[in-house]
């Protein structure tokens, strides 16, 4: 397994020291993405993302969100890899009230036109689980919040464990649906 990253990865939950070894890490600039060999792949999961914070701007989250997946997605399909998995975010809508919402949209939409065999996109709600590298106080009081009221929530607007995130994107890439299906948060409880 190769997992390109922009920072070296630490020990990943769930993962015995053997399975860390077996993970080769490369630490690339996304602004000048290598041609590999690992990019010829059975499937793609793709979880690259920031938040408006980290960016600092819309136009270098949009650059993280947006041009970064595809920029991988696009060298994926072109070595022939026919199955890609993106971790997107409920409510993503190209005619959202919110930048965030409609980056992810575009970005949906624009994976759909690279004609991978297989394409799955999948909209959590808030991810509850980590680690984080870094503190996200509002998403940590509002999965707080949603654990109190949790039987009055629509299972739509649940928290979903980031580990039920990564076993729902591992399964679809797995099985590799022909077309595009998108699992929408419910579907990941």
């Amino acid at each position: 397994m190769v997992a390109p990253t922009r920072r070296k990865l630490g020990t990943v939950a769930g993962t015995t020291p053997a399975q860390m070894a077996k993970l080769e890490n490369p630490v690339v600039d996304f602004d000048n993405l290598p041609p590999a060999d690992w990019w010829q792949a059975d499937v793609v999961l793709c979880a690259l993302g920031t938040t408006m914070k980290q960016a600092g701007s819309q136009a270098a989250f949009y650059k993280v969100d947006h041009d970064y997946v595809l920029a991988c997605a696009r060298l994926a399909q072109q070595a022939g890899t026919r199955v890609f998995v993106l971790n997107s975010s409920l409510g993503a809508a190209l005619k959202a009230g919110s930048y965030y919402l409609r980056v992810k949209a575009e970005t949906e939409r624009d994976l759909g036109t690279l004609g991978f065999a297989s394409l799955t996109i999948v909209r959590p709600s808030l991810l509850d689980g980590g680690p984080r590298p870094d503190s996200r106080p509002g998403e940590q009081l509002a999965i707080l919040v949603s654990k109190m009221i949790w039987p009055l929530l629509i299972k739509r607007w649940r928290s979903v464990p980031t580990a039920s995130v990564a076993a729902a994107m591992l399964q679809a890439g797995l099985q590799g649906k022909a077309g595009q299906t998108v699992l929408e948060s419910e579907k990941l409880h």
